[in-house]
């Protein structure tokens, strides 16, 4: 993809982003635009790198370092990165993930249903599998944390 199609997408994420943080918490468009933008920098900065850097890693990969890099305690913008990308809440991306999702797998259909119910269990089964080592890591970290 060329660099503007990028952008486009992220600005459509961005709004709906901003919408679905609008309408479940309560959050002012304007209110959100810095976490958005920032949001935003950080993407295009990072699928920049996977055009420039001969190391391969996914966009995703960049994305996390760079988030990690400016909110960390070395960076000097790390309390304003923090303060206006706080103003998002964390669900609201989860809305326009799933949607995006939802519109991947669209075009692959066909294929999807020729899995027939063996995709269905093998959902279930990653599904429940991530819940309880999820529940399991907890309590675990809960139980040792409770002994300092």
């Amino acid at each position: 993809m060329r660099y503007i199609e990028w952008l486009l997408l992220f600005v459509f994420g961005a709004v709906g982003i901003a919408l679905s943080n609008f309408i479940g918490y309560g959050a002012g468009f304007m209110e959100s635009l810095p976490g958005l933008l920032i949001l935003m920098g950080i993407s295009m900065t990072a699928v920049f790198c996977t055009k420039v850097i001969p190391v391969r890693m996914p966009v995703i990969a960049y994305c996390s370092l760079i988030g990690l890099t400016i909110a960390s305690p070395i960076s000097p913008v790390r309390e304003t990165v923090i303060s206006y990308v706080g103003a998002i809440n964390f669900t609201a991306p989860f809305t326009i993930v799933g949607a995006f999702a939802g519109m991947s797998i669209s075009n692959q259909l066909k294929t999807f249903l020729k899995q027939g119910w063996k995709i269905l269990i093998v959902g279930l089964l990653v599904m429940t599998g991530a819940f309880m080592g999820s529940v399991i890591w907890s309590t675990l970290l809960l139980k040792i944390s409770s002994l300092f």
